[in-house]
This record gives C-alpha cells, sequence and structure tokens, in this order.
C-alpha cells in the first residue's frame, strides 16, 4: 500500500485491533485514533497547535510521589 498524504504533511495508517496512527513525512508518529476520520482531524489539530507553537499550552505535564519505604 502506497503512503498518500494528506495536506502536503501527513499520512495514516490502519494498524493493529483496528486504530489508526498518523505519521508525519519522515515516519514519526503523531496520534492514535479509533477511527480514520477521528486520526485526520485530530492530526490536523496537533498540527496545528505546533505550527502556532502552542503544543506546551495543552498541558502535557504530569508528575507523582511515592510516599513510604519500598
Amino acid at each position: 500500500m502506497e503512503k498518500q498524504l494528506i495536506d502536503d504533511a501527513f499520512y495514516v495508517k490502519q494498524k493493529k485491533y483496528g486504530l489508526w496512527d498518523s505519521y508525519d513525512k519522515d515516519g514519526k508518529g503523531i496520534v492514535t485514533s479509533l477511527t480514520e476520520e477521528e486520526c485526520v482531524r485530530a492530526t490536523r489539530f496537533m498540527l496545528k497547535l505546533k505550527q502556532e507553537n502552542k503544543l506546551n499550552e495543552v498541558g502535557n505535564t504530569y508528575s507523582g510521589t511515592v510516599d513510604g519505604k519500598l
């Protein structure tokens, strides 16, 4: 199957268990979704945030602590 670029920026591919993954032109993964349509929509959203330099505003920060002796 030949890769078909969407918006000349990314492509999507159906993976194991029916999930859909999107990749940039270099093959780097972007998002995983349940449907092809949702994958395209979410990828466009992520690329727009990246283009506008707003990826850090999405809230991808996590922290955790472990109390007690292990």
